[in-house]
């Protein structure tokens, strides 16, 4: 069975056993998260779409960790004015292994 979930302001497609990497949820690891917007289903050849989301159907999975994503930099620059600013930036993560759909 594989769903279309949302989370974090995006939508993910899960099925079970998949490691997904969303954005940070204030969870430790080893704790169990419930994703209740559920927006599709697919077991075999039928489909199931919710509007917008789907009663009763709720996916389940499992914090691996939390933890940030690579450094980007982020650099402003006014040519002619002596401007320039350097930032970095590393963005939080939660991994979250799908356990079951239904």
């Amino acid at each position: 069975m594989t769903a279309i979930i949302k989370t974090g302001g995006k939508q993910y497609s899960v099925s079970t056993g998949d490691i997904i990497t969303i954005e940070k949820l204030f969870l430790e690891a080893g704790q169990s998260v419930e994703f209740n917007e559920v927006l599709a289903t697919y077991e075999g050849g039928s489909m199931n779409v919710g509007a917008p989301f789907l009663d009763g159907v709720k996916v389940i999975g499992k914090v691996l960790k939390n933890g940030r994503g690579r450094k980007i930099t982020v650099f402003k620059y006014k040519p002619k004015k002596g401007y320039h600013r350097t930032k970095g930036h590393r963005q939080a993560f939660t991994e979250v292994k799908i356990e079951s759909i239904g």
